[in-house]
């Protein structure tokens, strides 16, 4: 059975492989959505699925272009507060326009990421000293933590009768 991902090699292929394999599940669970349907409250929360990537998004710049590369916030290619407004998507916004942003995120990310060893380190405010690695793996959590949140909310709009 292929999991039509990386399952041996060096490790940095096989972490970069799952964040991108978790990237990819977290967009999927969003993928022709209508616009309201992106957008449905089926939780006290703002989590919704077009929030979800949109958080995701502000997410890779928080780690990737703030911390890694220590851009200031008017360097990043959008929002990159650590707080509720990562869940924030504008009314003008469509569901293809916040999944290409999370897309370009990423890949500025993966641009980032590479200039790096696995073992370099910097010291972050909230958490300490942490490496690349700790980065990518806590990437990898978080994705995969929304992709599960995002099955839950489409399996319920797949199962209703609005949808």
């Amino acid at each position: 059975m292929s999991t039509n991902g990386i399952t041996a090699g060096t490790e940095r292929a096989i972490i970069e492989d799952l964040l991108d394999r978790n990237r990819a599940a977290l967009i999927a669970t969003a993928r022709g959505l209508s616009e309201a349907d992106a957008r449905r409250r089926l939780v006290p929360s703002l989590t919704t699925p077009i929030s979800l990537i949109k958080h995701a998004a502000a997410a890779e710049r928080i780690w990737f272009q703030r911390f890694w590369a220590g851009l200031d916030e008017a360097d990043c290619d959008g929002y990159s507060r650590r707080d509720e407004g990562t869940f924030t998507v504008g009314e003008d916004e469509s569901l293809a326009e916040v999944i290409a942003e999370f897309e370009r995120a990423s890949g500025r990310s993966r641009e980032i990421a590479s200039r790096f060893d696995l073992d370099d380190t910097k010291v972050n405010p909230r958490e300490g000293e942490v490496s690349m690695r700790w980065t990518l793996l806590a990437m990898i959590q978080e994705f995969a933590r929304h992709a599960g949140h995002g099955d839950i909310l489409r399996e319920q709009i797949d199962a209703s009768p609005n949808a």
